[in-house]
């Protein structure tokens, strides 16, 4: 009796299912936003930024969300495709938030890496969609 090969049967973890990989797609959608809305444009975080964000997904978070009602109204009263791209972000924002209590304390090494890569897969999504709009 062997192992059975991967997907045949066996549990597979992938990154993309876990917890701190969709708190760094929210954290994306909503850097984004907020960007977009002060500058007329979605400015990434550095490396260091995004990992500070990992440090503490909850409250950092919380404190982003609280400025999104006026983020997008700002964004949207400038039309085009600021106004386009900001309706689609706070569409977003409600579907990256999972249905359960946020971790409030750092993620780890391994966290940590998984919250960036969803941050960088999310940031990567919008700059297919809206090519010259991403810094």
């Amino acid at each position: 009796m062997g192992a059975e090969p991967e997907g045949k049967g066996w549990s597979v973890a992938r990154v993309e299912d876990g917890r701190p990989y969709a708190w760094g797609r929210l954290h994306a959608a909503l850097w984004a936003l907020k960007t977009l809305a002060e500058t007329g444009r979605i400015v990434p975080l550095s490396e260091g930024e995004v990992g500070r964000k990992a440090d503490n997904p909850r409250n950092i978070a919380w404190a982003l969300l609280r400025g999104a009602g006026h983020q997008v109204f700002l964004a949207r009263e400038k039309g085009g495709l600021r106004a386009e791209a900001a309706a689609v972000l706070f569409a977003d924002i409600a579907k990256l938030i999972l249905p359960e209590r946020m971790r409030r304390d750092g993620l780890g090494d391994v966290g940590t890496a998984a919250f960036r890569q969803g941050y960088e897969a999310q940031l990567a999504e919008y700059r297919k969609q809206w090519e010259g709009l991403v810094d």
